[in-house]
């Protein structure tokens, strides 16, 4: 669904199944944060101190969950972590949480999703969940909410990196048809504050690979799009992969784009030119911006382990995906570059492709190439496949976080 970018499993377990068992039972990969932690290299910057401390994930979300904090607090102590507060901000009149509504069950998981892994990957960052009483139910409606919510946190000095994981086809915004991309441009203030006040913002690349929902949400563009807030050139677009992992957590194969149950998205935008930082990737964008920027675990065969008790028919362990899961693991990524900076880094956009650009020479960048020819087509629309250097299947690629969050806090 536009509204909610991340795809989200059935597969429901009252508690943890071992990547052997999940394949057994339902034919894929599931992993824990501890998996994740080894194949993305977190734990010697663990061991050195850097989980976070004194960094804050803001998240925003339509209507939140009734049991955000209790959920996390099992969520932590299964894998060993120590929790962390909430703090839950209201914007608007959010209404009372309703089991019985398909809605408020689909926002109520994406928000489970979003808090539990910027935590799994940012123990120790304090995290802001911001509850919108207005859902972005067509993809469009409830933006203008999210983005003054966001406006008024990062003008009140809350917030070093926001992740977004919600969107909307430019296509379907009022004037796309004629050239009027005004609707688009006057919800953009909240992104200019931030870079102002060198807030880094993140948003989901979504799951309809090279195109994506019409405004009835219920059928696909038959031809390419993108969607809005990831084809801001303010916003880091964060694509997805798919993880080969053992029990460990040590890959069996290099990373492959996500095409299962949804597809990494990205493409060329329609409203927005070709930024700067892309320049260098100028013959695979064009005069367009291109999305993703960068890729992170989003498919469902290795989907993550997330705990829920919001909905008391359905309470215990489930196996979720997408770039919504995608988009807060590179908040806390985030998260730990700015503690090791020791300020918030901001618009890390210029640095992400300076480190790109050195990455084929210096292996001490810690962007790890994504090129296993694999491609996120969908719905019937050729998308792009993974190839040697940028792509707008993975962007840049993913990372190997002990080496890219030191390069990173260094050249921010």
């Amino acid at each position: 669904m536009p509204a909610v970018a991340g795809q989200q499993s059935q597969n429901m377990a009252h508690s943890l199944l071992t990547t052997e068992q999940c394949q057994a039972k339902w034919r894929i990969s599931c992993y824990t944060p501890t998996q994740y932690r080894q194949a993305y290299n977190l734990n010697p910057l663990y061991r050195a101190g850097i989980t976070g401390k004194g960094r804050t994930i803001v998240i925003v979300d339509s209507f939140g969950s009734p049991t955000i904090q209790h959920d996390l607090d099992v969520y932590s102590k299964q894998f060993g972590m120590k929790s962390t507060h909430v703090d839950v901000v209201k914007w608007g009149t959010v209404p009372r949480f309703d089991p019985a509504d398909p809605a408020r069950l689909s926002w109520a998981k994406e928000t489970t999703l979003d808090v539990e892994m910027a935590h799994a990957v940012a123990p120790d960052a304090h995290i802001v969940l911001v509850e919108a009483g207005v859902p972005n139910g067509d993809g469009i409606a409830g933006l203008r909410e999210m983005m003054d919510a966001e406006k008024s946190l990062i003008n009140r000095g809350v917030g070093d990196v926001i992740s977004q994981s919600f969107g909307a086809t430019e296509n379907n915004f009022p004037g796309f048809r004629s050239g009027d991309f005004s609707s688009i441009q006057n919800l953009r203030n909240a992104f200019k504050d931030a870079a102002r006040h060198d807030v880094t913002v993140l948003a989901s690349s979504g799951d309809g690979g090279a195109t994506n929902a019409t405004a009835n949400v219920k059928s696909n563009y038959p031809y390419k799009v993108n969607a809005w807030p990831s084809s801001d050139p303010l916003a880091v677009s964060v694509g997805g992969t798919q993880l080969h992992l053992d029990a460990k957590g040590d890959r069996t194969a290099p990373d492959s784009v996500y095409n299962d149950n949804g597809a990494s998205g990205g493409g060329q935008s329609h409203v927005f030119a070709r930024p700067p930082y892309q320049n260098g990737v100028e013959q695979v964008v064009g005069d367009h911006r291109g999305t993703p920027d960068v890729s992170m675990s989003a498919a469902m065969n290795g989907g993550t382990w997330m705990y829920s008790s919001y909905n008391p028919k359905q309470v215990g362990w489930e196996v979720c995906v997408g770039t919504s899961e995608a988009t807060p693991l590179f908040a806390g990524i985030v998260a730990l570059a700015d503690q090791v900076a020791g300020h918030r880094l901001g618009d890390i956009h210029q640095a992400l492709y300076s480190l790109f650009a050195q990455s084929s020479w210096k292996p001490s960048t810690g962007i790890l190439d994504v090129n296993d020819g694999t491609n996120n087509s969908y719905a019937g629309v050729t998308g792009y496949t993974a190839v040697k250097g940028y792509d707008m299947a993975t962007g840049v690629g993913t990372i190997d976080a002990a080496l890219f969050v030191p390069a990173l806090a260094k050249e921010g």
